[in-house]
């Protein structure tokens, strides 16, 4: 599981400010950043996306520019492993914008504590208010505050 202390989530700040152009410059985006096991060797792993789907040669340049980045800027002490990759059809959503972007599809969030008894919900985003997610859950629709959500992701469906 990752662990995202304030520390942590400093260095992520960090390298995706470092990643962005370097990524934009390849025609992708920088869809976000995980960042796990900061006791031991630590896994970077970066998560691209372009608008026609992400192919094994972006990642592949992807991965060959941020080691390159990574080796001059030294952000990261000691050994550690670099993964590339698309965000996949079960994309984690790591921003707000990206719930903008992800309105009108079935989410799954975890919550940082519980909300009337329960720490997980999936359902349907419904819109984005401010720096809140309404999430409807069955009948029940649920106002969140961005910063109550640990982590959030697409549920694919399948027709």
């Amino acid at each position: 599981m990752p662990a995202e202390s304030g520390s942590q989530r400093l260095g992520v700040d960090a390298l995706k400010t470092l990643f962005s152009p370097a990524i934009s410059a390849l025609g992708c985006r920088l869809w976000g950043i995980e960042l796990m096991n900061p006791g031991r060797q630590p896994l970077l792993r970066v998560f691209i996306d372009r608008a026609d789907g992400v192919t094994i040669e972006d990642c592949e340049a992807v991965s060959r520019r941020l080691g390159a980045l990574m080796d001059v800027e030294d952000m990261i002490a000691g050994k550690y492993t670099l993964e590339v990759s698309s965000p996949g059809m079960d994309r984690r959503l790591f921003e707000l914008s990206q719930y903008e972007e992800s309105v009108g599809e079935q989410v799954s969030v975890r919550l940082e504590q519980p909300f009337e008894g329960r720490r997980k919900l999936v359902g349907v985003l419904q819109a984005v208010e401010g720096d809140e997610i309404v999430l409807r859950v069955e009948d029940d629709e649920y106002v969140l505050p961005f910063e109550w959500i640990a982590k959030g992701h697409i549920v694919p469906t399948f027709a």
